[in-house]
C-alpha cells in the first residue's frame, strides 16, 4: 500500500467516523447545526487528502482539474446557499441531490467507457451498471422534482399507457444493463442507450407525480443518490465513497419509509397513484362557509387563552412570516402568559424538515417544537389553535371522509381544540388540491390576508388589550 496509500485510508476512515457521528446529531434539531459542521468536516478531511492519493500523486493536470473543480463546485455553492430563500430550500435539495447522483453516474460511464469496469471483475461489473442505472434515475429525477417545485412545471403529466411504458422501459432497461455485463470492451454504443434510457425512465417516474408527494420524492431520491455513490465506491474501490453513500442511502431510505408512513401511504402509492396531481380541476369543499374574522379579535381571543398550539405550514414560508409570527408569540408569552407549542407533521412544507428549519430560522427554541405523536393528545385541551398555511395536515377530511384523496394519512387534530383560528390567502384550496373540512368547522374562525402582515397585525392587537 505504501505511505501515501495508508495515509489517505487513514483520512478515509476519520471522514467517515465524521459522517456517522454528524449524521447521528442530525437526528434532533438541538444539534443538527453542529451534525452538519461535523459532517462538513469529514467532507473537507476526505477531499483534502484525496490530493495525496496513490492514483494522482505528482500528476499535476489531475490537480488542476480538482482545483478547478472544486472552486466552480465551491463557489456555485456557497453563493447559492447565502441567496437561497427558505421557500427555495426544496428546490436547493432536490437540486443537490440530483447532482450528486449525476456525477455517481459519469463515473460509471468513465469506468465503462475507459473498461476499467470491465476488466475489475464480474461482480464489479453489474455495481458499475447499476449504480449508473441509479445514479441517471436520480438525476433526471430530481431535476424534474426541481422544475415542479420551481414552478417551471406547473402541471403533472401522465401519458396515455404511462404504467405500461414505465414498465417496458424498465425491461429495455435490464435488457440492456445485462448486454453490457455481458459485453467486452465494445460497448459504448450500449452504454450510452443505456444511459439515456435511465435519464428517460427517471422523468417517466417523477414526471406524474403530485406536488403534494413531493417530499417523500426528494427523500426517496436522496437515497437513490447515496447507493449510486455507494456502488460506484466500490467500482473505483474509493472506501470514503462507499461509506458515505451507505450513510446516505440508509439515512434516506429510512427517511422516505418514515414519509411515506406520514402519509399512512405506500411508496408504490406514491409513485403510482397519482396523488396530488394537478389538472385543472377544482375540488368541490363541503357544504357551509367559511366564517372570517379580523386580527385583533383573534389576538385578542389567543390573549386570554391559557394554551395555544401553532401549526406552521408551506403558506407560512411562502409569506416569510416566521419572524412576526415569533415576535407574536413573545408577546403572548411575556405578556399574557400564554402556553404556546408548535405543532410540526412529518409531511408538512416541501420537504423533509421543513418546517423545523423555519422556526430554526427565526430562533424559536426547539422545547417548544413537538412532532404529530406527541402534541396530537394535547388538542382537546387547548384554548385555541393557530394554523398558519397548513392544508392536508389539518383536514378531517383525512379521518371522515373515505372518498377523499387523503383518506386515513395521520393529521393533526387542530379541530379538537376549542377555538381554531386559520391565517389564509384566500378560500382556494391547498397544493394538493384537496378541499379542507377544517376551514368550514363550526370553531373555526378564518383571517383572510397574508400570513406576514396577519402576523404583524396579531402583534399589534395585543398592544391594545
Amino acid at each position: 500500500m505504501g505511505f501515501w496509500g495508508f495515509l489517505v485510508n487513514a483520512s478515509y476512515f476519520v471522514a467517515a467516523v465524521l459522517f456517522i457521528y454528524g449524521l447521528k446529531q442530525m437526528g434532533s434539531p438541538r444539534t443538527a447545526r453542529n451534525g452538519i459542521k461535523v459532517a462538513g468536516a469529514g467532507m473537507l478531511v476526505a477531499t483534502l487528502f484525496t490530493f495525496f492519493h496513490p492514483a494522482i500523486h505528482g500528476n499535476a493536470w489531475h490537480y488542476i482539474l480538482m482545483i478547478v473543480a472544486i472552486a466552480i463546485g465551491g463557489s456555485a455553492a456557497w453563493v447559492s446557499g447565502k441567496r437561497v430563500q427558505m421557500t427555495a430550500m426544496p428546490q436547493m435539495v432536490a437540486l443537490y441531490n440530483g447532482m450528486g447522483g449525476g456525477a455517481a453516474a459519469a463515473i460509471a460511464l468513465i469506468e465503462m467507457y475507459s473498461h476499467e469496469a470491465f476488466s475489475a471483475g464480474f461482480g464489479l461489473i453489474i455495481m458499475a451498471v447499476v449504480g449508473a442505472l441509479i445514479g441517471g434515475v436520480s438525476f433526471a429525477g430530481s431535476l424534474i422534482a426541481w422544475a415542479k417545485l420551481e414552478g417551471k412545471l406547473t402541471k403533472s403529466f401522465r401519458i396515455p399507457g404511462q404504467q405500461f411504458a414505465t414498465l417496458a422501459l424498465a425491461a429495455l432497461i435490464v435488457i440492456f444493463g445485462w448486454a453490457i455485463v455481458a459485453s467486452d470492451f465494445s460497448a459504448p454504443v450500449l452504454v450510452t442507450l443505456f444511459f439515456f434510457m435511465s435519464l428517460a425512465f427517471g422523468v417517466l417516474l417523477t414526471i406524474p407525480i403530485g406536488g403534494a408527494d413531493m417530499p417523500v420524492v426528494i427523500s426517496m431520491y436522496n437515497a437513490f443518490t447515496g447507493l449510486a455513490v455507494a456502488f460506484e465506491g466500490y467500482v473505483i474501490d474509493n472506501p470514503a465513497m462507499i461509506i458515505a453513500g451507505m450513510v446516505v442511502g440508509a439515512a434516506g431510505s429510512l427517511l422516505t419509509y418514515l414519509m411515506a408512513k406520514g402519509m399512512n401511504r405506500s411508496l408504490t402509492n406514491v409513485l403510482f397513484a397519482g396523488f396530488g396531481v394537478d389538472d385543472g380541476a377544482q375540488a368541490e369543499g363541503p357544504e357551509g362557509e367559511m366564517k372570517s374574522v379580523e386580527a385583533f379579535d383573534a389576538a385578542a381571543s389567543m390573549a386570554y387563552a391559557d394554551s395555544l398550539i401553532i401549526v406552521p405550514g408551506y403558506g407560512l414560508a411562502v409569506a416569510q412570516a416566521q419572524h412576526k409570527l415569533w415576535e407574536f408569540v413573545q408577546a403572548l408569552q411575556k405578556e399574557h402568559g400564554v402556553d404556546v407549542k408548535f405543532a410540526i407533521h412529518p409531511v408538512a412544507g416541501r420537504m423533509p424538515g421543513h418546517m423545523n428549519v423555519l422556526l430554526a430560522e427565526a430562533g424559536v427554541p426547539y422545547d417548544l417544537i413537538y412532532d404529530l405523536e406527541e402534541i396530537n393528545p394535547e388538542f382537546p385541551s387547548a384554548d385555541a389553535a393557530l394554523v398558519i398555511g397548513a392544508n392536508d395536515v389539518v383536514n378531517p377530511a383525512a379521518k371522515e371522509d373515505k372518498g377523499s384523496p387523503i383518506y386515513g394519512m395521520p393529521i393533526l387534530n387542530v379541530g379538537a381544540a376549542r377555538e381554531v383560528y386559520v391565517i389564509k390567502r384566500g378560500k382556494g384550496t391547498g397544493f394538493s388540491g384537496v378541499a379542507n373540512h377544517l376551514f368550514f368547522g363550526e370553531n373555526t374562525r378564518m383571517v383572510f390576508g397574508d400570513a406576514k402582515q396577519v402576523c404583524a397585525d396579531l402583534t399589534s392587537g395585543l398592544k391594545q388589550i
